[in-house]
């Protein structure tokens, strides 16, 4: 009698905390996440932390978290989480009343891209089962992948821009280094140039001329093609081939600007869910360089137009250093190329060949 009398009023307990649960369970609960870092190159770790708060006064024997997480996140630390077909997570706990905890996984970034989590499916229920309750939360957490960047030895920059600015016939500005000779001294010339050795050589005041130079710019444009004529989705091995035509762009346009070049870059194929090519005129300056990177972590593999027809609607460029890397070449390219000089620029078509091993 004992026995079924402890059961009985085991069963009644839990009928009760079912009933609470079921009414009041999910109330005063909190959830939110985040990564350790805004961005990220591709194949670097960070930290995702999780917060979970709970501010109600029931006692709940489980707690059953479920979210999507996309495949290029890889957890390397499953202890209490189940991980199913790669992107769905599972994670299943215990809360106490008026609490707080906090859950922090070492997460690698596997591929380049712009990633968003946005909601999370939670559920609670007594210790048996019988009834359960469930919401949906927002917690909303985004993450930069950067490109992978290649050796700079790998990827040289056009030696017409590479060792500085270039000197120009039209007045654009005075370069103060280039000094391409010597004249005498004339109302309004600065002090800072009066060439003093001249000066008392010729017995009169004489100053240094300077050449004109405009800043050296970089643009980079990136075929979406695989080959010429290829239309619809790429294979696997076809999307790879662009995303090492990616890391190339943005290893040529950060190695400019860390030598004071301005730099761009543009392709046939959309930033995010746009629908417009991507186009991103050369530039310099503080926070240029993270620009460009999250740009190239935006950029979609969803080819827009053909790349001729691209080439064809650029925004015109003119004195720039133009590299443009494509899988193939054709006469509708060269053709396009041939524009682009006669506009004043140093085109440089580099053809792509294989992708190295991933690290080389």
């Amino acid at each position: 009698m004992t026995f079924l009398l402890i059961v009985a009023v085991f069963l009644l307990l839990n009928a009760l905390q079912a009933v609470l649960i079921a009414r009041f369970g999910l109330r005063g609960f909190s959830y939110r996440r985040a990564f350790s870092r805004a961005a990220v190159a591709e194949g670097e770790s960070l930290q995702l932390a999780e917060v979970i708060r709970y501010r109600g006064w029931l006692f709940l024997p489980w707690v059953r978290l479920e979210m999507r997480v996309p495949p290029a996140i890889g957890f390397n630390t499953h202890e209490d989480i189940e991980i199913r077909g790669g992107n769905y997570h599972r994670s299943v706990f215990t809360l106490t009343p008026m609490t707080q905890v906090t859950r922090r996984h070492t997460v690698t970034m596997r591929h380049r891209g712009h990633y968003r989590l946005d909601r999370v499916s939670l559920t609670a229920g007594d210790l048996l089962g019988m009834r359960t309750v469930t919401d949906e939360l927002s917690a909303a957490a985004e993450i930069y992948v950067y490109p992978r960047l290649l050796p700079e030895d790998r990827v040289a920059l056009p030696s017409s821009r590479a060792d500085g600015a270039v000197s120009v016939r039209r007045w654009i500005q005075p370069d103060p280094f280039l000094v391409n000779g010597i004249r005498g001294y004339m109302d309004g010339d600065p002090e800072r140039d009066i060439h003093w050795a001249a000066t008392a050589r010729l017995g009169a005041l004489q100053v240094r001329t300077h050449d004109y130079t405009t800043n050296p710019r970089l643009m980079v444009l990136i075929n979406g093609q695989r080959s010429d004529g290829q239309w619809g989705d790429l294979m696997d091995y076809e999307q790879a081939q662009i995303e090492y035509a990616i890391s190339y762009a943005a290893s040529l346009c950060v190695y400019a600007l860390r030598r004071g070049l301005e730099a761009g870059f543009a392709a046939s194929m959309p930033l995010g869910e746009g629908d417009t090519c991507a186009c991103l005129p050369p530039a310099r300056g503080a926070g240029w360089e993270d620009a460009l990177l999250r740009a190239f972590a935006d950029l979609r593999i969803r080819m827009l137009r053909s790349f001729p027809t691209f080439l064809e609607q650029l925004p015109r460029l003119s004195d720039t250093d133009i590299v443009i890397l494509s899988w193939y070449d054709s006469p509708d390219i060269q053709r396009q190329i041939a524009l682009l000089r006669r506009l004043g620029n140093s085109v440089t078509m580099r053809l792509l060949t294989e992708v190295p091993p991933c690290g080389e």
